[in-house]
């Protein structure tokens, strides 16, 4: 594997659906643009889901229609068919898009979160993985709850092995895997990788980890071990657990950083603007 490390930031859209105070659609801007300037290769700033459950994102085509071109890939999350129409209708010309689609590893945070159960929630996705495949957009997939859910307690390996299975069955898409609520060991991270790298490769695969329980860089370190080259990160830790409430929230993208750099480990970005960036996100939770 490669020592090059590619960091997917999703602080604008991951990291700020959980602010209590709405966020001014200028600010998400300013926030993205910055970090557009970075050399992140990915960066997640939105979805298209309902107001009423996530009003933090309503302005999301209002975003897209305002952040400054860069070469960065915009992602965005679509959970089902009026998602994917708000989508077309905001998307930009000569905008390189990814389309982030999600599940869950866990039946109880399936029920909880959108209301049915994995299986039917695979269903529900598979027009919106159609048409994206159509439309030529790329794809990216979240399973949540990989070690822990809320509703379920620990989640089992093949779970999450066969969770992964079941999204790139319907398009051979990279897989974020989430620690959603911060849970997650080296011990538990390392059994349910071992489950899902005897069927999907590292090379399709990031970890998404929570810093509840204060893990997620120990996490990230024994992600590497076992072949991970993709992480997700939120600037200035931005983001949070609706069932942790006042726990930490993503891993904070200037940590992981320091952390990659202090072992030799290139990834691209520079770090002096993701301090900017982080102080500016920061900033805006206050």
């Amino acid at each position: 594997m490669s020592d090059l490390v590619t960091l997917h930031e999703v602080g604008p859209r991951d990291g700020l659906q959980n602010e209590p105070n709405l966020i001014a659609t200028a600010d998400k801007v300013r926030l993205i643009n910055l970090l557009g300037t970075s050399g992140l290769r990915h960066i997640e700033v939105g979805s298209f889901v309902s107001p009423k459950w996530v009003p933090q994102m309503a302005d999301t085509a209002q975003v897209l229609a305002q952040i400054a071109p860069n070469t960065a890939q915009t992602a965005v999350l679509v959970p089902n068919m009026k998602g994917w129409d708000g989508f077309i209708a905001a998307r930009q010309p000569s905008t390189d898009y990814q389309v982030a689609v999600f599940i869950s590893a866990s039946e109880g945070f399936s029920q909880s979160n959108v209301g049915c159960s994995i299986a039917d929630s695979v269903d529900r996705l598979a027009p919106v993985i159609k048409a994206a495949q159509s439309a030529g957009v790329a794809l990216r997939g979240y399973v949540s709850c990989v070690t822990d859910c809320p509703f379920d307690g620990p989640t089992a390996p093949a779970a999450v092995a066969h969770a992964v299975a079941m999204l790139r069955g319907l398009a051979p898409m990279p897989i974020s895997l989430g620690d959603t609520i911060g849970h997650g060991t080296p011990h538990t991270v390392a059994a349910m990788l071992r489950a899902v790298l005897a069927h999907t490769p590292a090379q399709d695969l990031a970890g998404h980890f929570h810093d509840t329980g204060g893990r997620a860089i120990d996490n990230i370190s024994l992600s590497l071990d076992m072949g991970l080259r993709a992480f997700d990160t939120a600037v200035g830790g931005l983001g949070g657990c609706p069932y942790a409430p006042g726990a930490l929230g993503n891993v904070a993208t200037e940590t992981v950083l320091a952390r990659l750099h202090a072992d030799g480990i290139h990834t691209g970005v520079d770090a002096d603007v993701i301090a900017q960036a982080a102080e500016l996100a920061k900033g805006m939770r206050s």
